[in-house]
């Protein structure tokens, strides 16, 4: 499968079967989360892996995990973050994003479901796993066995702004 096609057939699962993910699967997700590019290759984000029942409900009580079998929580180091030097803009978050959006990609082409979650608790979070100052808690990725429909590949021509507006930077 080509890669536009794996990003339509991605889609946020609300609701996931109760069946684990399998170890492979998992390793492969948190593979591409290794490989996935980070500015100045400072690679800044650390993860914390919840899939046995104790750890998930830690996690769980911080955010609506939807029943996944399978949570990430992606953190960064901001101080290890590469800094653009003209005005100070800190990279952390994005390279957060690139790093979690690795794994929903992966996780899709494993036939798998996820939803990126960004409404939790940040202080529950630190309390729950003793996060260490210098960790700040950025989204949490839950994966699993979706108990959903596919979402419509199509969705996107009416869902989406198009190409032109996308580009379109008025002065």
């Amino acid at each position: 499968m080509d890669f536009l096609d794996l990003a339509k057939r991605r889609h946020s699962v609300r609701t996931f079967k109760r069946e684990g993910v399998g170890v492979e699967d998992v390793q492969r997700i948190l593979e591409s989360a290794r490989v996935a590019p980070t500015a100045a290759n400072k690679q800044p984000v650390r993860l914390v892996v919840a899939q046995d029942p104790d750890t998930l409900s830690r996690l769980s009580k911080a955010a609506d995990l939807y029943g996944a079998p399978l949570a990430i929580l992606v953190c960064v180091d901001k101080a290890r973050a590469w800094v653009r030097p003209s005005d100070g803009k800190s990279t952390s978050d994005i390279d957060a994003a690139i790093v979690c959006d690795h794994m929903m990609m992966e996780a899709t082409s494993l036939d798998l479901g996820s939803v990126w979650i960004c409404w939790f608790d940040a202080e529950a979070i630190r309390k729950e796993f003793d996060l260490p100052d210098e960790l700040e808690p950025v989204n949490i990725l839950a994966i699993g066995h979706s108990a959903e429909p596919p979402s419509d590949p199509n969705r996107f021509a009416r869902d989406r702004i198009s190409v032109d507006r996308l580009t379109n930077i008025r002065r």
